[in-house]
Order: C-alpha cells, then structure tokens, then sequence
C-alpha cells in the first residue's frame, strides 16, 4: 500500500444519504469506528473536528483527535476535507492530510463509499490510517467495515 495515498472502498447496503449522515452526524459518528464525534461546519473553509468521547479521554486521547477543514461538501455524494491527528507533537508537526469522501449510487439500492486519503509528506498519519501500527487499531479499513456494518445491521462490529 501506498504511504502517499491510500484509497479504500465498500459497498454499503444503505442509501447515499444514510452514509453522508453517518460520516457527518455527531449522533452517528459516535457508534461506530473508533467513536470520535464528527463535528462539521459543511461550508468550505468550514472547520472540522473529530472529539474524544469519555471512553477515548481515559485511554488518553486529547478532548478532540484530529482536526482539519472543509474544502468541498456536495451533500450526500462528496466531501472533501483536511485531516490531522493532534495526540502527539510528532504527528501534529506532520501537518494536515487530505480526506475525500466519494458516495455513488448503485442499482439495487445498493452505494460505493470511497475514501482516498492523500499523505504525502505524512509517514505517522500513513501507518496509523492504514492499521500498520500493532495494538493501534485496524485505521480506514476497520471504520469503514463498522461503518458498514452499522448501517447494514443497525450493530456495530463485535468488541468495537
């Protein structure tokens, strides 16, 4: 995998509406992936934060993990937005990264969620995203298949 851009994808049983609440709603945010509250201002410019709940605080995440802005939102088919963890000094001196979100509808009812993360210049970011850390978590591809199960099931993975 590339540590420069990393792109992933899932076909979620759900409308393209259902998956832009999911990534862009506090109340859906909260249950599934590693449970950061998305808190978005959907203009461009607008800013974005990812907030720690009570749980990822006492494991001793900062009240809000990762930071960025919004550069495009086209409800609910793309956003586009910058990224930065904030846990450490070493990753924030990283910088921000970019995030696209891209939802098409499918036949059958059926959607393509593509996440394409650009890391250029970001070897921290790139290993944490693409679950390269032991003991770190599983990154994009473990929160889009809690995504997707979420949606499809209403459950989130088990032990997440």
């Amino acid at each position: 995998m590339s540590t420069d851009t990393q792109v992933y994808r899932v076909f979620i049983n759900a409308p393209a509406q259902a998956i832009w609440d999911a990534i862009t709603t506090p109340e859906i945010s909260r249950q599934y992936g590693y449970r950061a509250i998305a808190d978005y201002d959907l203009r461009p410019g607008g800013a974005y934060a990812g907030r720690a709940d009570a749980d990822m605080q006492a494991f001793g995440m900062p009240e809000t993990v990762v930071d960025g802005e919004v550069i495009e939102a086209d409800p609910p088919h793309k956003l586009v937005q910058t990224w930065r963890f904030l846990w450490s000094d070493e990753i924030k001196a990283e910088g921000p990264t970019r995030l696209t979100w891209e939802i098409k509808e499918q036949p059958g009812g059926v959607c393509s969620l593509t996440l394409t993360h650009e890391l250029a210049g970001a070897p921290l970011h790139a290993e944490q995203v693409a679950g390269a850390i032991e003991g770190a978590g599983g990154g994009w591809a473990y929160v889009l298949s809690d995504l997707k199960t979420l949606l499809e099931t209403g459950k989130c993975l088990p032990g997440a």
